[in-house]
This record gives structure tokens, C-alpha cells and sequence, in this order.
């Protein structure tokens, strides 16, 4: 007879976590060395117990807000290219429902994210408990069903011994290369206590081995073929270039068939900017470069990318071009219509390029003329001032706004400008972490670096609070770089709590606000269909007037930061950021950086395309142009 475990189901959780281990390229790597947890009635006994009373290797983190602590360990793993995760447990209801956000935002980026949430009683005895919602219909229905929605796996542990079933399927999901995500496993509070005997083999030493499965022949063949019979093809280079670590193989791929290519958010820094095939970012939030190249190209090579609208603008900017794909997912692969070959994409582009040998692409001097307009582009961008005659980069803005702002805040900058300071002034290695508003797409097209893996952008579900707690998680990741979280100010206002916590575990992380009075990159869609600005920007109201005609308001972030025991800073102008910047290396305690940046002095679109609501009947006439645009846009796009 097998021998067992007689322990409760927090124990064996908690035992079963610390035994799991992954091996990529021969390499062993602890899965789970930390623990994210906000304690309550629903999880503070039973697993926290567990993990405050047994004998354990894995060190327990106390997050600030339960969708913080989540997205900070989506980016911990992200920046561990997948191998290394950050469980996370929460308590019933609100606690849970928090993490909700944060499994949508692993899901949508293909990062593994284990949860666990407290739930009602199995008995239903003392129903209903605190905090659970009643459901007249289905009192099987808890707040926890909400992640069915967001997960790859979800379940619920109703009986001990299902503990052993979940776990197992939970390591399947959160380790398979093609279609990991976020995994939701439902704890009810009497269950969690629960004693079973659990067979001891179920908690030995367990090596997930990620394997790098190569493409089937016949599908190579035929993506080859396609690639054979282009004249001006472009590859583009996606997150499974990156989690491949496939950057090399591809880049010589590219050199050797002189195929240029381009870079999506995920894939950015897989491959150096400085490689003379690099166009950069490629699509709605890609630069001149890259997407001037892409629009002539007749083959287009997807090696990892999902192909989102922000990718393809909208299915419109390589419309004509045939598609071929080298995806580790058949279902990211066949997007398109594309010739397919799924596998990985390290050992899928080796097996390509043995059967290209002997082609070449057309390409004159198309590449280089692309990059260097894009170079001249570039430095126009790093050298705008905020000043009088100053005219806005993008939307109708007037300057008579923009004045009111800079003089609401005593200056301000172009963010332009301010990104390529921070770019000048920062160690090449440093991380950055950034999710949404208008930084993703200024540093899409802008930001440049040779340091793999120094790329963290969350821009599958652009998660508004993801950078401070995905620059938490980064730091964690790599202890020893310095990591930047680029940050609006609308973003820092949804979801900063865990700077706290860089502070407690003596963390030092980098905090650069870009303030520029709200949500700008939605106040650029909004006036560039037409709509008034109406509840984005941080204005006062001003008596029962639109919130729009108040004045600005003024935050002092930098002061918030200090409270919170950061080093800060308020840059106004290229000296004042340059020092901040100069003296935030000094520090060994969390940093803040407040830069005040100028309303719509962000980068502009590089025909690059977006697909959205314009409304069939306009209320102006620069809506009529939108809806016009949008007519003649969708006619040119693909329709699969």
C-alpha cells in the first residue's frame, strides 16, 4: 500500500506549490517561490494557516489591493519569460472579484496566473455567509463564477481529494506555451480545513518539461513555398519570439534572406532595436518605418503574434499581402487565412531557414530610407519645446488649452521629449513597464534598447494600473536591474497601492508620472471623432457647466509618493528631468519622477488605422469625416 498525508486541503495546496519545478533548455527553475495574499475570513484560515504555520520554502508577500498584487505577479512572470509565477489568494467576494481584472489581463497576454479565492461553505450550513451573494435560482452561483469568463481553467474545491485533480490540471494550463493564462481554483472556507490522506507521491518533486515541438514538414513546406514566391516580404516578431527566446534564430533568419521586420508590443526587445533590419513597432501604434515597409509587402511572416487589430490596424495595413504564420497555438496560427505552421518558434524559423537556402528578397534600398526618415522623425519628436507658437501634435486642441494647462501647473513638457530624456538618461538594461494610454504607442514606436528582455508592456487587455504593481512584479523578477514603471496620471490615479509595497519588502522601483491631466490618449479618440471633451481631463467643475470648461487641476504626485516613504520628484522642463533622473540612480529607495507633459504632445498615427464605434449619425462635421473614413477604410481591410 502507498503511503499518505493525512492533512488539511491548505496544506496540501501549499505542499504540492512547493515541489513544482520547470526545465526549458536543460535548466531547472523553482515554479513557485512566492506567495501574493490579502488575508480575510475566507482565506486567512486554511491555506494561511498553512502558509504561516507549516514548514514550507516559499515566502508569503502581503499585497495592498488584490487586483494589484495579481498584476504584479502577471508581470513577474512575464519578466520570467513564463517559468517562475507568483500564486495569489484573496477572500470571498470583493477580495475576489477584485482579481478579476488582473485574470483577464493574463488571459488576453497569454501569462501564467494562478488564483485562489475564498468561497461560501460546501455545506451551505451557515448560508449565507458574509459577504456571499444569494442567487434565489442557483445557490451553487458564488462572486467566483465571474472568472469562468477570464480563465483558461476554472474549479471549485467542493471534496479534499479534489484538490489533487485541480493542481494537476491547474500545472497543464499555466505551462503549456500555446494557450496558458490565468487558472481560478474557488476555495470554500469549511473545505480549505478539511483533513484527507492524500498519497504522499502526489507532493514528490515534480519537473514540468517545456518542450520546443518542431513544425510538421508538410506545413513548413508550405510556408516556405509561400516565402519563396515573395519579392518584398516582412516578418513580424511577436511574444513567442520572446518566450521562445528565439530572438537570435530569428534575426539571422532575417539577415540572411535580407528580410526586414518588425516588432509587436510583446515581441518588442526580443530582438535589438539597433539590428539594421529592426523597423521597430508595426501597426496602429507602430511608427513610419515599419509600417511604410508593411503596407508594400506581398508576404507577411507572423512568428508568435495573435494578430490584434492594433497589429494589423484593424485588418487594414498589409490587406493584400498573403500571410504566413509560426505559431506554438492553431488557433493564433490560422488567423488570416494564413499558410500555417504550428510549433515553436525557435525551432519552427531553424527549420525554415534550412528550406529557404538560396533565396533572397528583392529589397534595394527601401529598408535603410525607411529607418532613416524614422531616424529624422525621431529626432524632431526628443527635441519638441512647450512654448509660445507651440501647436498641438495631435487633435484638435487649441493653444489657448494647452496654455491653461501650463500655466494650471507652473510649465510643462512635450512627452516626446520627456521619453527620450528618460531613454538617454537610464542604464541600457533597465525594465520598463507600461500598459496603457497614449505611452504604450509613443513607446512602441520610440523606445529603443539592445538589452533583452527589458520590454514589459501589457497591451493584450491594456490594463489600466498594471504598470506600478507590473513594475513591483518586474523588480522581483530581476532584483538587480533598475525597472521603470511609465505611467499617466489617469493610471497612477486607478491603481498605485502597491508602492507601498515596494517600500515594505525594500524594493526599489522607479515611477515616472507622465501628467498631462487625465486620460489624453481617450480624449484624442473622442475630439478625433468629433465628441467634445467631455470627463477627460482632470478639470474643476464649474457651477453646472460640461466638466470640460473648468479649470485645470493641479496634482502633486510627488508629494503622494513621499508619503508612501519614496525619494520624488517634479520635473517641468528637460534640467529638472535630466537631475530627477541623474539623482534617482543614487537612491537605493523607491523612486517617483512627476513630469508635467503638455495635452496632445504625444505621437501621432503613422497610417496606421483604427477600427472603432464611429456612430452613423454624426453631430458635426468632423464626425462626418470619421464616419466617411471609416466607410473607405473597411472597404480596403480584410474581412477575415
Amino acid at each position: 500500500m502507498s503511503k499518505t498525508e493525512r492533512i488539511s486541503v491548505g496544506e496540501a495546496i501549499v505542499k504540492f506549490l512547493d515541489n513544482q519545478y520547470v526545465e526549458f533548455d536543460g535548466v531547472q527553475t523553482k515554479f513557485v517561490e512566492g506567495f501574493f495574499t490579502i488575508f480575510g475570513h475566507g482565506c486567512v484560515l486554511g491555506v494561511g494557516e498553512a502558509l504561516s504555520m507549516t514548514k514550507h520554502g516559499i515566502k508569503v508577500y502581503q499585497g495592498k489591493n488584490e487586483q494589484g498584487m495579481a498584476q504584479a505577479a502577471i508581470a513577474y512572470a512575464k519578466q520570467s519569460n513564463r517559468r517562475r509565477i507568483i500564486p495569489c489568494i484573496s477572500s470571498i467576494g470583493p477580495g475576489a472579484a477584485n482579481m478579476v481584472t488582473a485574470a483577464g489581463t493574463a488571459t488576453a497576454n497569454n501569462i501564467p496566473l494562478l488564483l485562489f479565492m475564498g468561497d461560501t461553505f460546501a455545506t451551505r450550513q451557515p448560508d449565507p455567509v458574509l459577504q456571499q451573494i444569494e442567487h434565489e435560482y442557483n445557490p451553487m452561483i458564488t462572486t467566483n463564477d465571474a472568472f469562468r469568463a477570464v480563465t483558461r481553467y476554472f474549479d471549485r474545491i467542493s471534496r479534499p481529494e479534489i484538490v489533487m485533480t485541480a493542481l494537476v490540471n491547474a500545472m497543464r494550463i499555466l505551462l503549456d506555451p500555446a494557450h496558458t493564462g490565468a487558472v481560478a481554483i474557488a476555495l470554500p472556507q469549511d473545505v480549505q480545513g478539511e483533513c484527507y490522506d492524500y498519497p504522499s507521491d502526489f507532493f514528490k518533486k515534480r519537473v514540468h518539461r517545456i518542450t520546443r515541438p518542431t513544425p510538421a514538414k508538410e506545413q513548413l513546406e508550405e510556408v516556405a513555398a509561400v516565402i519563396k514566391s515573395a519579392a518584398k516580404p516582412m516578418l513580424i516578431a511577436g511574444g513567442g519570439v520572446k518566450y521562445s527566446e528565439a530572438g537570435k534564430e530569428v534575426a539571422e533568419f532575417c539577415e540572411k534572406f535580407n528580410i526586414p521586420f518588425g516588432e509587436t508590443q510583446a515581441g518588442k526587445s526580443a530582438i535589438p532595436s539597433s539590428h539594421p533590419l529592426n523597423l521597430g513597432g508595426v501597426g496602429v501604434t507602430g511608427n513610419s518605418a515599419a509600417n511604410a515597409i508593411a503596407s508594400k509587402a506581398d508576404v507577411i511572416i507572423a512568428v508568435g503574434t495573435r494578430f490584434t487589430d492594433f497589429t494589423t490596424a484593424s485588418k487594414s495595413l498589409f490587406a493584400k499581402a498573403k500571410v504566413v504564420t509560426l505559431n506554438a497555438s492553431d488557433f493564433h496560427a490560422n488567423k488570416l487565412d494564413a499558410v500555417k505552421a504550428v510549433g515553436d518558434a525557435k525551432s519552427g524559423i531553424i527549420a525554415l531557414t534550412q528550406l529557404l537556402d538560396g533565396y533572397q528578397s528583392a529589397y534595394g534600398g527601401e529598408i535603410e530610407a525607411a529607418k532613416r526618415a524614422w531616424d529624422k522623425e525621431m529626432k524632431r519628436l526628443t527635441s519638441i519645446e512647450i512654448g509660445s507658437g507651440y501647436k498641438p501634435e495631435v487633435g484638435s486642441y487649441t493653444p489657448d488649452a494647452v496654455e491653461a494647462f501650463v500655466k494650471a501647473h507652473g510649465g510643462a513638457m512635450a512627452q516626446t521629449t520627456a521619453i527620450g530624456i528618460v531613454r538617454e538618461c537610464i542604464p541600457d538594461d533597465a525594465i520598463i513597464v507600461g500598459s496603457s494610454g497614449s505611452l504604450p504607442g509613443d513607446l512602441q514606436r520610440m523606445w529603443t534598447t539592445d538589452c533583452v528582455d527589458s520590454y514589459n508592456m501589457e497591451y493584450g487587455y491594456s490594463c489600466m494600473g498594471y504598470e506600478i504593481a507590473g513594475s513591483l512584479g518586474a523588480k522581483m523578477a530581476y532584483p538587480d536591474r533598475e525597472v521603470y514603471a511609465m505611467v499617466g496620471d489617469g493610471s497612477y490615479l486607478m491603481l498605485h497601492t502597491e508602492m507601498v509595497t515596494a517600500v515594505q519588502e525594500g524594493l526599489k522601483i522607479n515611477v515616472i508620472v507622465f501628467d498631462n491631466a487625465s486620460f489624453g490618449c481617450i480624449n484624442n479618440l473622442q475630439m478625433e471623432q468629433g465628441v467634445d471633451s467631455l470627463c477627460t481631463e482632470l478639470r474643476y467643475r464649474k457651477g453646472n457647466k460640461p466638466i470640460r470648461e473648468g479649470r485645470f487641476m493641479n496634482i502633486d504626485f510627488a508629494m503622494n509618493a513621499r508619503s508612501y516613504g519614496f525619494v520624488a520628484y517634479t520635473a517641468k522642463n528637460a534640467e529638472e528631468l535630466r537631475a530627477a533622473l541623474e539623482d534617482s540612480l543614487k537612491q537605493t529607495r523607491p523612486t517617483l519622477i512627476d513630469i508635467k507633459v503638455a495635452p496632445k504632445s504625444m505621437t501621432h498615427g503613422y497610417d496606421g488605422w483604427w477600427n472603432v464605434g464611429v456612430t452613423d449619425n454624426p453631430h458635426s462635421e468632423k464626425g462626418e469625416k470619421a464616419k466617411e473614413n471609416r466607410r473607405k477604410m473597411l472597404e480596403k481591410a480584410r474581412k477575415f
